[in-house]
């Protein structure tokens, strides 16, 4: 019975969202608690990162994927991937309210503080790793499809 329930869109969207939720969680227990945790600098840095990235491609999956509107999860990563990119060089842009919205700790999770092609990185990489995982990509895998359930 679990079977039939596989390829149905608003399971995807479920699950989707449930990964979304633990990336949002883990991306702030990994801020709130990863030096006290006595973790590098490196990984809460750029795991955080990491984790930005792989939020904003489950957010985009969840706004253009619907019953109406569809995109391979190849196109939500690259969208993905633009958004990030803008975002990181919309860092370069300074005016006093905006600079006084990135010192705030919703500004500082959004949008940052300090322009880093390092971040760009991290955030390609978070977002390759969330395309590999998103349900909706493993579904419709070559692999997925020649295998038989039982």
């Amino acid at each position: 019975m679990r079977g039939a329930f596989v390829n149905l869109p608003g399971c995807t969207q479920v699950r989707r969202f449930a990964v979304l939720l633990l990336i949002i969680v883990s991306g702030l227990t990994l801020r709130r608690f990863g030096y006290a945790a006595d973790l590098p600098f490196l990984v809460v840095k750029y795991g955080g990162s990491l984790l930005w990235g792989a939020m904003v491609y489950f957010l985009l999956a969840l706004a253009v994927t619907s019953r109406t509107a569809r995109m391979p999860s190849a196109g939500i990563a690259a969208l993905a991937l633009a958004v990030a990119i803008c975002v990181e060089f919309f860092r370069l842009y300074h005016t006093p309210w905006l600079d006084t919205f990135r010192l705030t700790t919703a500004g500082a999770l959004l949008l940052g503080r300090v322009f880093s092609l390092w971040n760009i990185l991290a955030y390609a990489i978070g977002i390759a790793v969330a395309f590999a995982f998103d349900p909706a990509h493993r579904q419709s895998s070559p692999s997925r499809r020649g295998s038989s359930r039982s």
